[in-house]
């Protein structure tokens, strides 16, 4: 009935915020592996029909729902896990297929940002995780479609980065009081992602609160001077800055 209410903008619009935040409710509220076998279906529907709210425009939406299927993939139920690992791996396809087989750059950013996020608020990694991560190559492997494209690498290069992260994290619980190695192993993850300035931002940012918290001053300002490097490098090439050079600074002059 509001299809083309809500495919307005690329789906961008308030209407659809208010749909999604409806489909969100039903995860974030406790319901029985039966009622989320059903609120996974509905999902693929939503996604299969409207992709461009999730893989065009802001990454809101996109973020939004790969928070909280990760989290079911760390559910205790295992039918539970094998359904959320199901339509993550649909999210991933659509994403490919949405950008032309191309890559799925966005699915990809987003989840090792809920990953990263995940680890601090729910503890995620155990074997329950692991297994979900098991499930989501299986069906890479194993979908026929796909076999002779590169989408099969991609998640296995996904979820390979998904370890690393996890395991780095579990390396820095280790070392939590040691607070030089502490900041080595999540400088070590940053420039892991330098090819992906919206990670490396993340765990830079992390590094300057753990170098501030520890009275390093000179250290976090550093980290931030970083920060605003990738961000001004980001903007030069989208256009959106000019950088004219003095004699003595460089200064950024905003365009747009």
């Amino acid at each position: 009935t509001f299809q083309r209410q809500l495919q307005q903008s690329d789906c961008q619009n308030a209407l659809m915020k208010k749909v999604f935040d409806t489909h969100m409710l039903f995860l974030q509220i406790n319901q029985s592996a039966a009622a989320l076998k059903h609120v996974f279906a509905a999902l693929r529907l939503f996604v299969g029909k409207f992709p461009s709210a999730f893989f065009q425009g802001q990454a809101d939406l996109c973020g939004s729902l790969c928070y909280e299927i990760l989290k079911c993939c760390n559910h205790r139920s295992r039918s539970t896990q094998t359904e959320a690992s199901a339509l993550l791996y649909f999210f991933m396809r659509k994403n490919f297929e949405f950008n032309k087989q191309k890559s799925i750059v966005r699915s990809h950013l987003q989840l090792i940002k809920a990953v990263s996020q995940l680890i601090a608020d729910a503890g995620i990694g155990g074997s329950r995780f692991q297994h979900s991560l098991a499930i989501i190559n299986n069906f890479a492997n194993g979908d026929k479609q796909m076999k002779n494209i590169n989408f099969p690498a991609e998640v296995k290069d996904l979820t390979k980065r998904i370890r690393t992260v996890l395991m780095a994290t579990a390396q820095m619980k280790e070392h939590e009081k040691d607070p030089e190695m502490l900041v080595d192993l999540q400088y070590s993850l940053a420039n892991s992602y330098a090819s992906t300035p919206e990670l490396r931002r993340t765990w830079l940012e992390s590094m300057a609160k753990i170098h501030a918290r520890n009275g390093d001053l000179s250290e976090a300002a550093m980290c931030y001077i970083h920060i605003a490097a990738l961000i001004a490098e980001y903007l030069k090439r989208k256009g959106k800055i000019n950088i004219v050079k003095t004699n003595y600074v460089s200064i950024n002059i905003v365009v747009e």
